[in-house]
């Protein structure tokens, strides 16, 4: 889990956010906000960039 508590710290540091993360199985890996799916690794096949979720964390706050 170095990569999600990477970008909670990111999302923490540059947002100012607490973030929750809950350990699965299955390599699955999603990004929530107010039960919005911001990034799913199973629909996108790949670990989003940092950038990528501070962008769209950042979006619905507009």
């Amino acid at each position: 889990m170095p990569r999600a508590s990477s970008l909670a710290a990111e999302i923490k540091k540059t947002l100012g956010y607490d973030s929750e993360i809950v350990r699965g199985s299955g390599g699955i890996f999603v990004v929530t906000v107010d039960n919005r799916v911001l990034f799913s690794k199973k629909e996108e096949g790949r670990f989003p960039r940092e950038s990528e979720i501070i962008e769209k964390i950042r979006e619905i706050q507009s």
